[in-house]
Order: structure tokens, then C-alpha cells, then sequence
């Protein structure tokens, strides 16, 4: 039984939502923060202001029982989560303003005695960083170090966040044993999975690690679709004959990596270590290199549609979001890759078919030769057809796209 009655959460982002919908949905009182007004006044009206399936069912629940209200000002709690942005500056060093922001946020509730968990990925030592932001802050509470600090980083899929809140084993380090026991204890009221006990430091690292495992994995099956192409092989069909080995299970090439975790967490590492990281700093420079080669290939296509029409072809973009069924477009790179195209081919017209949006992001927005259009309308009028994620919506769309020139960078319209 926690001694935890009420929680603050803040940062009702793609991980934030859930997580304080679903302590909500268990009993404990749950006061939502976030610095947009939209974001808020969507929470307070029962909504979800993303897509997340199953969210909006726990979210409306949570508030018609009174139990998540929302607020621009963070409250007193017995307990706040920090589940904000950690992106990274220029130089790929982590921007930890975000959490700076948040401690300075919370520290005028402190009354001393309260848990305060870093659940933002981040590099090693954010949260003994977030500790003394908010003792700088309330020095009244700093002789006694009264607060606990812990740091359980979310270990999520995007599309299945509120099973894998449930089932997924999380990693809890604490700034003391005692913390990293009672964030357990917290924990435990919705998670089934196990929950680790370490200390602050090695969970910062072991998310890090986890998501450069993954980025490292794809690299390689990233350089060996490039290998493929100037070697003239199919690469799905090598992967999928390589893959009976049984210890071989090599994963499957896109056109870069997207999303909040895996294309930022492995910079981290790089930065806290520059002269040991060598392999995940080149893991990640395959796959922030790989839009680019994309760009390239539907460049030759162009040419060839010049060459054969006399004009600049007509682009369907397939996808704008960094994975299938979902309308997240952090660090995407089939946004980066559509962005990219509009401005090299600046005499075609760009068609952005994407499924899970209402209107084309910032990035796309301002452009004249960009236009939201549906899949199947996109690709009758293109003379080039560039899958860009394999959406479940594209699926059966290849017959649409016979004989135009197509770029396929998911392998989703292969033949089985």
C-alpha cells in the first residue's frame, strides 16, 4: 500500500497522458500540468489532444470520477512525476531546460517529506541535476535532504502505451534505497510487470542503452539496404533468407529512424562518453544519413520522369509520421524526407498522404508546392510514388501506383 494519495504530473505528453490516466484509473488523485492551454482545456473536457488507442476511454473515465484535472500551475502533491521533452542542442549534447523548468515548477508546493520521479529519458546524472535545481530552490529543505528522487524512465511502444504501462517491467533507481522503495511502491499500483531497484544513474543509462541497442540493430539493416542497392538484391528477400539462421534475426531497413527515443537516447551516450562510443556514434550517423539517401534515389526518378515528360514530376509522399498507425511526428524521418524533397524539387508538387493528421505540420505548412492530400488521390496523380511508412491504411494501395516509378523504403508493397 503506497502513502502516496495524490500525484502531480508533469508534462501530459505521450507518456505523461497515460500515465496519469492510468494512476488515475487506479484510485489516486492526479493533478495533470502542462504549459499548453490546448492540452489542458482537452484533458479537463475528457479528451486526448494526440492519438493513443485506448487513452481517450481511461482519460474520460478518470475525469467524469474526478480523480485527473489539469492545470497550467503545478500543485502541492505527495508526489511528482516529471515526464517532460529531453531533445538535445545542436551539438547533441542533452537539453535538459526542460526538467530545470519542471523542478523550479514544483519547488514552491514542497513542504518537505515528497517523491519526486524523473521519468524523462536522460542522460546520467539528470535526476542528481533535477535534485539540486530543486534545492537551489527551497535551500529551507536542502541542509536535511528531505525529498526523494528517483528515476523510472518509460519503456512504452507508441500505439500500445496503455498495455505496456500495465505489462512492461519497469527499471526504478532511487537516489537512496528507501526512494527507489517507495517509488516501487507507487509503481506498483498499476504495473504487473517487475519492477528493478538500482540507483539513479544506472537506470539513466540502462534507457539509453536499451534504445541504442535498437539503433544500432537498424543501422545495420539500414547499410545493408544501401549495400543491396548497388549490388542489385532485393533486400527484403536476403533479410527474410537470412533471417532462418537461427541466431540471425536481423531487422527490417526504413528510411531513417524516427521518434522521441531511439533517433535522441544513443547521443546521449555519445556525449557522456565521446571517445568510447564509437560504434553507436556511427549507428546513429547511418541513420540520420539514411533520409538523405532516400532523397537521392526519388532524384533519379525524377530525372527519369524530366527525361521521358519534359516536366517535373508529381510526388506522392506516403506517410509523414516516424511509425506506422500513429500521428507522431517527433524527429520523423519521413516528415524530414518530404520536407527535403519540397525544397530540392522545388518545381514539383508534393503530395502528402497522411492518414492520422487533420493539416500538413509546421515544417510543411508554409510551403506552395505541399498539399495534404488522400492516399489513394496522391498516388493516381503522382508520377512518383514514395512509401514512406507502412502505415495499415496503405496496405492494399500498391495496384493504384502500377506502372509509376516507386519508392518503396518499407518493403511494405513487396512481393511475398
Amino acid at each position: 500500500m503506497t502513502d502516496i494519495s495524490s500525484v502531480a504530473v508533469i508534462g501530459l505528453g505521450y507518456i505523461g497522458l497515460p500515465t496519469a490516466a492510468i494512476l488515475a484509473g487506479n484510485g489516486i488523485r492526479v493533478h495533470g500540468v502542462d504549459v499548453s492551454r490546448r492540452t489542458v482545456d482537452a484533458v479537463n473536457a475528457g479528451n486526448v489532444p494526440f492519438v493513443e488507442p485506448d487513452l481517450d476511454g481511461y482519460v474520460r473515465k478518470a475525469v467524469a470520477e474526478g480523480l485527473l484535472t489539469a492545470t497550467t500551475d503545478t500543485p502541492a502533491a505527495d508526489a511528482y512525476i516529471v515526464a517532460v521533452p529531453t531533445p538535445f542542442h545542436a551539438d547533441k549534447s542533452a537539453d535538459l531546460s526542460y526538467i530545470e523548468a519542471a523542478g523550479r515548477g514544483l519547488a514552491p508546493q514542497l513542504r518537505g517529506g515528497e517523491l519526486v520521479i524523473l521519468e524523462s529519458t536522460s542522460p546520467p546524472g539528470a535526476t542528481e541535476h533535477l535534485a539540486e535545481v530543486v534545492y537551489a530552490e527551497r535551500p529551507d529543505l536542502a541542509a536535511e535532504r528531505s525529498l526523494d528522487f528517483a528515476h523510472c524512465p518509460e519503456r512504452v511502444l507508441p500505439g500500445k502505451v496503455m498495455t505496456e504501462l500495465v505489462t512492461n517491467d519497469r527499471i526504478v533507481g532511487g537516489s537512496t534505497p528507501a526512494a527507489a522503495e517507495r517509488t516501487r511502491t507507487l509503481y506498483e499500483t498499476f504495473c504487473q510487470g517487475q519492477i528493478l531497484l538500482t540507483d539513479t544513474r544506472t537506470a539513466e543509462l540502462a534507457k539509453l542503452v536499451e534504445n541504442s541497442f535498437r539503433d544500432v540493430n537498424i543501422a545495420f539493416a539500414n547499410e545493408l539496404s544501401m549495400i543491396c542497392h548497388e549490388l542489385d538484391i532485393n533486400v527484403w528477400e536476403l533479410i527474410e533468407l537470412a533471417n532462418h539462421h537461427p541466431r540471425v534475426n536481423i531487422l527490417q531497413p526504413g528510411p531513417g529512424v524516427g521518434g522521441h527515443c531511439i533517433a535522441v537516447d544513443p547521443w546521449f551516450i555519445v556525449d557522456a562518453a565521446p571517445d568510447a562510443a564509437r560504434l553507436i556514434r556511427s549507428a546513429r550517423e547511418i541513420n540520420d544519413a539514411k533520409p538523405q539517401w532516400v532523397v537521392d534515389q526519388v532524384k533519379a526518378k525524377a530525372f527519369d520522369v524530366l527525361q521521358d515528360t519534359g516536366r517535373a514530376p508529381v510526388i506522392a509522399a506516403l506517410g509523414l509520421a516516424f511509425k506506422p498507425n500513429i500521428d507522431d511526428l517527433r524527429e520523423s524521418p519521413a516528415l524530414n524526407i518530404t520536407a527535403a524533397m519540397a525544397e530540392q524539387f522545388a518545381a514539383s508538387t508534393i503530395l502528402a498522404a497522411e492518414p492520422h493528421v487533420d493539416e500538413l505540420p509546421a515544417v510543411l505548412a508554409g510551403r506552395e508546392n505541399v498539399r495534404l492530400c488522400p492516399a489513394k488521390a496522391a498516388i493516381e496523380a503522382a508520377d512518383i510514388v514514395v512509401l514512406l511508412v507502412d502505415h495499415t491504411a496503405f496496405a492494399n494501395l500498391k495496384p493504384l501506383a502500377a506502372g509509376k516509378h516507386l519508392v518503396d523504403t518499407r518493403g511494405q508493397w513487396r512481393d511475398r
